[in-house]
C-alpha cells in the first residue's frame, strides 16, 4: 500500500483557500500514486493554535469572542457542495483519505474536532467526532462520541484513524485493535514531540502500521486582523509536523519529519502485520475475553 502523508499549512482561518490546499494536495497524492492519502488533525480549516498562547479561558473577552466566532464561522459543514469538492477531488485520485475536519455542530453554535473518512468511489464513509478535547481545546471543541470507532477497508486492507492524544487512550486503541485494523492513521496538530514516542508504541503494540501526520504552523499564518494577534509574539512556532510511519515491528518505516511541507510518502508490505502477529494478538489469540471485555457504545449523539 502506496501512502501519502500530507505535511503541510492550512490556510488559517480561510475555509475556501485551504479547502483548494487539500484538493491540490489529493490531486498530486493521486498523480502519485497513492492508495492511502492522511491530513493532520483538523487541517481543514486549522487548529486553534491561540488557546495554548493567549488568555483563552478568560471571562467574557470581546477578543476570545471574536477568534472564536471567526472560527465558528469558519467551520465545516459537511453535507455542504463547498466541501462536496473535496469528496470529488478523493474520486478522481482513486485514494482512501482521511481529512482532518472542524466540524460545524447542528446547533451552528459548536464544533467537533473531527476526521472524515472519504472511499474514493462511496464518498464520505465515516465522521470520528474526537472523544475528549485535550486540555485547552476543551474552550474550543464539544465531546464526540463513539459512532466513527469503526474500520475502513479499501483494496483488501482494514484501516483506522483517531485523533491526537486519543491515540494515548489504551480503551480506544483497544477499540480499534478489534476491528482487524492494518493500517492506523494518528492524525496530530504537529510536532515531533507528540508523534515519536506514541507512533512506534501503537504499532508495536497492535501489530499495525501507523501513519502519524502533523502539520507546520507559525504566528506569520495568521491574518493581519486576528484579533489576538497582540498576545503572540511575531515568529511564534506552533508546530513543526513530526510526521512519521512504524511497522508493526515497533522500527521506523519513516522517522520523524520536521519543518518541511509536502507529501511523505511510504510503501507498506501489510504481509508483515500478520507475521507479527504470530507471537502477539492484542484482540485476538492472546486476549482473555472471559477475563477482559471492552463494552463499546458506536451511538452517534447529537443535541
Amino acid at each position: 500500500m502506496r501512502i501519502a502523508a500530507v505535511q503541510d499549512s492550512p490556510a488559517f482561518l480561510d475555509r475556501t483557500t485551504t479547502i483548494e490546499i487539500v484538493r491540490s494536495r489529493i490531486a498530486e497524492a493521486g498523480s502519485g500514486g497513492a492508495d492511502l492519502i492522511a491530513f493532520p488533525e483538523v487541517f481543514l480549516m486549522g487548529y486553534p493554535v491561540w488557546i495554548d498562547n493567549t488568555d483563552a479561558s478568560a471571562w467574557e473577552k470581546p477578543d476570545q469572542q471574536e477568534a472564536f466566532a471567526r472560527y465558528l464561522d469558519q467551520s465545516v459543514d459537511l453535507s455542504s457542495d463547498e466541501f462536496g469538492t473535496v469528496v470529488e477531488a478523493v474520486r478522481e485520485s482513486g485514494a482512501f483519505t482521511y481529512l482532518g475536519v472542524v466540524e460545524k455542530a447542528v446547533s451552528r453554535g459548536s464544533v467537533y474536532c473531527s476526521l472524515v473518512a472519504i472511499d474514493p468511489i462511496s464518498g464520505i464513509v465515516g465522521v470520528h467526532r474526537k472523544l475528549k478535547p485535550t486540555y485547552g481545546e476543551r474552550l474550543v471543541w464539544s465531546d464526540g462520541d463513539g459512532a466513527g470507532l469503526v474500520a475502513h477497508d479499501h483494496q483488501g486492507v482494514r484501516l483506522t484513524g483517531l485523533s491526537c492524544w486519543e491515540n494515548w487512550m489504551p480503551l480506544a486503541r483497544t477499540a480499534m485493535y478489534g476491528t482487524g485494523a492494518q493500517v492506523h492513521v494518528a492524525a496530530w496538530p504537529g510536532s515531533a514531540g507528540l508523534t515519536e514516542d506514541i507512533t512506534r508504541f501503537i504499532a508495536k503494540e497492535g501489530r499495525i502500521f501507523v501513519v502519524s501526520v502533523g502539520a507546520v504552523y507559525d504566528s506569520a499564518m495568521l491574518p493581519d486582523d486576528f484579533p489576538l494577534n497582540e498576545q503572540i509574539p511575531d515568529g511564534q512556532k506552533f508546530h513543526d509536523g513530526g510526521t512519521c510511519i512504524a511497522g508493526p515491528d515497533g522500527c521506523w518505516v519513516v522517522e520523524p519529519v520536521r519543518h518541511t511541507k509536502g507529501i511523505i510518502w511510504a510503501e507498506l508490505e501489510i504481509g508483515e502485520v500478520a507475521r507479527q502477529r504470530q507471537n502477539f494478538d492484542p484482540t485476538g489469540h492472546y486476549s482473555r475475553p472471559d477475563v477482559l471485555r471492552l463494552d463499546v457504545s458506536r451511538t452517534r449523539l447529537a443535541p
